[in-house]
């Protein structure tokens, strides 16, 4: 069996890192507007941004590093995820990066942040520190008032309370609820994971790794990632190695989800990996840079790798963080303060409490127009590649007159050839339009975003006419499912979905709270079967009616690029969609 190029199933159905650079929110919103009532008490005056799919906080991590270049604003973030893993990686993330200086070095976040994130293994002193940062976390999620009192820049008001539950499993689990490495054997996970996804190529894995490399990423602007670094987490899942590789032998649990399996006609939960293995992590922080003296070449070659630059970028971005609340006198020259000039003791940048992160429901974002606090709300919508399913006119109603929309496009997915790249923005657009968001004019030309703003004449009460305007092209390519993170309950579950054999079958529990005993699927179980396929399930919590999504929004990246007579019929609950079947293209041996 030979996986066809063009196929997307290297790419997974849980993103677990941004396939793009981080981005600094600010630039992307539109100016203050003076005369806006959006202040708070204090008269300063609000940005309001609803992320879809930012998976790693790193869009917002680069707002607030950069808070001081801007005049200053309260930020407020609603994340709106698919998975609930993905929100629970973003409190631990954020944790870390708010850590206090005094209890950790800035190195050793830094460190800690790059083998947490982008690591399928990791060094015993890491694990303990995910340890006893998911136990804490597990006791304040079900605790708002002490979560208040230790997180003041978290809210979790808007989830539900089985949500919260299936959170704090999630944590446990984290925690070490499961004792033992069999609890996530992920370096047997990630060997399977890469069989299946190179099927008869497998041997010649080393050849392929390079040819994607070379022949895809440098030529999409990837040039920085080195060939030992790629190689090296395409075959063990780690994209970091600050230590000798012999400390990196604890898996990272924070990279575990769950899926829903159909094994003869019954549902059970699967644990396992179902992230990337075929881009990596080395795209949102290590391919630019502010000192362009990292991307320096030398005989026609970069001097610094995607991981060094990554570290820089990391370090500086905590670092930039860790300012917040200082006195500006930190930030001058000494000698100005010793010789008594008149200091300004402001802060050089807004404080946690000037920031907030809202979580929101998953699967709200068809009904969030419906609540009068999110109507005409944002000023910015960001959504991801794995997210684009989701951008509808209902979505356009949560926007302000003039808002803008940056949609992160497909341009580091190795596995998508040129025309689909093409089709893809070619239905962003598309999309886009529907939603009521024309071109912004005079953005910079861009392959990895498209930026758009809200239409004047647009209104949330025109939601049918956008429909019928955004009717997608009958040229536009079929692209596999695969290409996204599923919705939760919404979509069937991609090629490489593993069916458990009878023995390994754990019956999930009818409560929300995940099964901390989920299937962990042995070798021989990994080849799929087409008949057995059914929904993903996006968390290791059990399905559940309220956890479920809206009906309209079924569909993936199948349905957002597909013709109008199969966009226009979508999939019922348990039917596998068929896609257009892709033409396969023969790798070359390097």
């Amino acid at each position: 069996m030979t996986t066809p190029a063009g196929s997307g199933t290297g790419f997974g159905s849980v993103s677990w890192w941004g396939l793009s650079p981080a981005l600094d929110l600010q630039a992307e919103s539109p100016p203050v507007n003076p005369d806006s009532k959006a202040e708070t008490e204090r008269g300063i005056p609000e940005l309001d941004v609803l992320l879809l799919g930012s998976v790693d906080g790193r869009h917002l991590l680069r707002t607030l590093a950069r808070a001081a270049c801007w005049p200053r604003r309260k930020f407020n973030f609603y994340l709106l995820e698919n998975n609930l893993e993905a929100v629970a990686r973003h409190m631990l993330i954020f944790s870390l990066a708010l850590e206090e200086p005094e209890k950790m070095g800035l190195q050793e976040r830094s460190e800690t942040f790059l083998e947490v994130w982008g690591n399928a293994l990791l060094r015993p002193t890491v694990a303990a520190f995910v340890r006893y940062q998911a136990e804490r976390l597990a006791h304040l999620v079900l605790e708002p008032d002490r979560l208040a009192e230790q997180l003041p820049w978290l809210s979790l008001g808007a989830l539900k309370f089985r949500e919260r539950d299936a959170l704090e499993a999630v944590f446990r689990f984290w925690a070490g609820g499961e004792k033992g490495p069999e609890a996530f054997p992920v370096s047997r996970l990630w060997d399977l994971r890469v069989r299946h996804y190179l099927g008869s190529r497998y041997d010649a894995r080393r050849g392929v790794s390079d040819w994607d490399l070379h022949m895809k990423l440098h030529d999409r602007g990837g040039q920085v990632i080195h060939t030992r670094e790629f190689r090296r987490w395409r075959d063990t899942g780690v994209a970091f190695e600050l230590r000798d590789s012999s400390s990196y032998h604890l898996p990272n649990r924070t990279l575990a989800s769950g899926r829903l399996l159909s094994h003869h006609g019954e549902r059970v939960t699967a644990r396992g990996y179902w992230g990337d293995i075929a881009t990596g992590p080395f795209v949102a922080f290590g391919i630019e840079a502010d000192d362009q003296s990292l991307l320096r070449t030398s005989n026609g070659r970069p001097v610094k790798t995607a991981g060094e630059i990554t570290q820089h970028n990391v370090t500086e971005l905590f670092r930039e963080v860790a300012a917040w609340g200082r006195p500006r006198a930190a930030q001058r020259d000494p000698e100005q303060v010793q010789s008594g000039e008149d200091v300004n003791l402001q802060p050089v940048a807004p404080a946690q409490e000037s920031f907030t992160v809202h979580f929101l429901s998953l699967g709200s974002s068809q009904t969030l127009h419906h609540k009068s606090c999110y109507k005409g709300r944002f000023q910015l919508l960001y959504v991801s590649c794995g997210m684009v399913h989701l951008l509808s006119p209902e979505l356009g109603a949560c926007m302000v007159p003039g808002g803008r929309l940056t949609v992160e496009l497909a341009r580091y997915l190795v596995d998508l050839r040129q025309e689909q790249l093409q089709a893809f923005s070619v239905r962003v657009g598309e999309l886009a339009q529907a939603a009521g968001f024309a071109p912004q004019s005079g953005a910079r030309s861009s392959e990895t975003f498209a930026r758009f703003y809200k239409s004047e004449d647009s209104s949330p009460g025109s939601i049918d006419q956008a429909v019928g305007s955004g009717t997608p092209s009958t040229e536009v390519l079929v692209l596999p499912s695969e290409v996204v993170s599923p919705p939760l309950e919404a979509v069937a579950s991609p090629p490489e979905t593993m069916t458990p054999p009878p023995e390994a079958i754990v019956t999930p529990p009818e409560s929300m709270a995940p099964p901390l005993e989920a299937t962990i699927l042995p070798p021989e179980a990994m080849v799929p079967t087409p008949e057995d396929l059914t929904q993903p399930f996006g968390g290791l919590a059990p399905p559940s009616e309220s956890l479920k999504q809206p009906s309209e929004f079924q569909g993936s990246l199948l349905e957002v690029l597909a013709p109008p007579q199969k966009a226009l019929t979508m999939p019922s609950v348990g039917q596998t969609p068929k896609p257009e079947s892709l033409t396969p293209c023969r790798v070359p041996q390097l």
